[in-house]
């Protein structure tokens, strides 16, 4: 094979997954990883990939690179639900407890779920015990678009951090919901990440948004991060967790060797759907 044919898979490759190892890359093409690197600083050139530490990730992924939840809504849609799906069946039905559910995609296909699951729990009851919430289950989130969703929902207490609004995910950060989320101990805390990492563990873009997430995760008695592959093996500018913090993580595809063995080695469990 020509460099210019295996520099054009390469290419095709990290478009596809958004990053690609320099040893799976030799691995593929059976060719030493000095020629891998060779042909990423071709392609970094060519301003077609962009290398970072141990392989290449697409050029437009960037550490302060973030797309607004309105965008990520619509990406991945069966993956995501398949990822809520086993979210939900963590929750109990049925008794009192309590969840935090963190800003996301991901985590707002979570809410509509929970949301369709406690509607059908009470339209089951009937008008007798039961049908008004005799169990109520706390939901708390510093997520408008979660909000909304659950809002009104019979069987759900529903608790909102305030703070100030961040447009671009439409939830509350700053101060005040660092202090808000520190005052609280759910059961469960469903989080989203932008990134997870074997050596920088959780990430996301921005520093309020970070400082938030870090609350919730020391909050909650187990924190479940619910992430698609596209999030596997990303870092992105500010750390939030790491690994050892996590007790779950939820994706749609196997994590790449390295990852899996320091998610193994933090003993979290990994639930592939």
């Amino acid at each position: 094979m020509f460099a210019e044919e295996r520099q054009q898979l390469i290419m095709e490759l990290v478009a596809a997954s958004g990053r690609a190892s320099v040893t799976d890359l030799a691995d593929r093409f059976s060719i030493t990883t000095e020629t891998v690197r060779r042909d990423l600083a071709a392609l970094e050139t060519a301003g077609t990939v962009r290398r970072v530490h141990g392989g290449a990730v697409s050029p437009e992924r960037f550490s302060t690179t973030e797309e607004s939840i309105l965008e990520r809504t619509v990406q991945r849609p069966s993956e995501k639900t398949r990822i809520a799906e086993a979210a939900l069946a963590l929750i109990p039905q049925g008794r009192a407890g309590s969840v935090l559910i963190d800003a996301g995609s991901t985590t707002e296909v979570l809410a509509a779920l929970l949301a369709a699951r406690t509607a059908k729990g009470a339209g089951s009851a009937g008008a007798g015990a039961g049908a008004t919430g005799d169990v109520e289950f706390v939901v708390i989130t510093h997520a408008l678009p979660i909000a909304a969703r659950l809002s009104g929902e019979p069987g759900i207490s529903l608790h909102l951090l305030g703070g100030k609004v961040r447009g671009l995910t439409q939830a509350a950060v700053g101060q005040s919901t660092v202090e808000a989320a520190r005052r609280i101990r759910p059961d469960i805390a469903f989080i989203g990440t932008n990134g997870i990492s074997a050596s920088f563990g959780l990430s996301t873009p921005d520093p309020e948004e970070a400082a938030v997430k870090a609350a919730f995760v020391q909050s909650a008695r187990r924190i479940v991060v619910l992430a698609d592959s596209s999030k596997l093996d990303a870092e992105t500018l500010v750390q939030f967790a790491s690994l050892k913090d996590l007790d779950t993580l939820i994706t749609d595809t196997n994590p790449s060797p390295a990852l899996a063995a320091a998610l193994a080695d933090a003993g979290v469990e990994v639930v592939v759907v």
